[in-house]
């Protein structure tokens, strides 16, 4: 029986529990799950693609069935060069199933063989998003509750350097 690998992307900025939920729940599917860490035009990210991925490699230490990776480009011509053909998405709530339906129907219209497999967030981390916890980070607010360790470090890091520059 061949290994059951797929691709979870995303600019992970930060990294989140609720993304390490999603990771741990399809782990119960799949043997292997790549994380894939993009560079996306469209939003300009607090981390560095070299600071996300040192801070997802840390966050999933004790996740011996993820690897860790970043590409650019179109996700499905990336699943081919990986001969992969799912890509595991999370859904936190109704705006997101639009969103990502939407994704997945056009990934899906690219390349007949690629298949979207969503995962529900835990209820405890539906509203959580990388969004959410850097407006908090930058307020100054504690987001341990909300993000691993190495991410909740990476962030105090990252804001106390930037109230020192101004």
């Amino acid at each position: 029986m061949s290994e059951k690998i797929a691709v979870y992307p995303g600019t992970f900025d930060p990294v989140t529990l609720g993304h390490l939920d999603v990771l741990k729940r399809a782990s119960r599917v799949f043997d292997k799950i790549i994380v894939a860490v993009t560079t996306n035009p469209g939003k300009k990210p607090l981390f560095s693609l070299k600071e996300r991925i040192e801070i997802l490699k840390k966050s999933t230490e004790k996740m011996p069935f993820v690897e860790i990776e970043s590409f650019s480009g179109l996700l499905v011509e990336y699943l081919k060069k990986k001969r992969v053909s799912i890509i595991l998405r999370g859904l936190r709530e109704m705006s997101d199933f639009e969103f990502e339906f939407q994704q997945a129907s056009v990934n899906r219209k690219l390349s007949k063989d690629i298949d979207t497999f969503f995962v529900m967030t835990s209820e405890k981390y539906y509203y959580v998003s990388s969004s959410i916890v850097r407006e908090v980070a930058s307020l100054g607010g504690n987001v341990s509750c909300f993000v691993p360790k190495p991410a909740a470090k990476a962030l105090k890091e990252k804001f106390k350097q930037s109230v020192l520059q101004t």
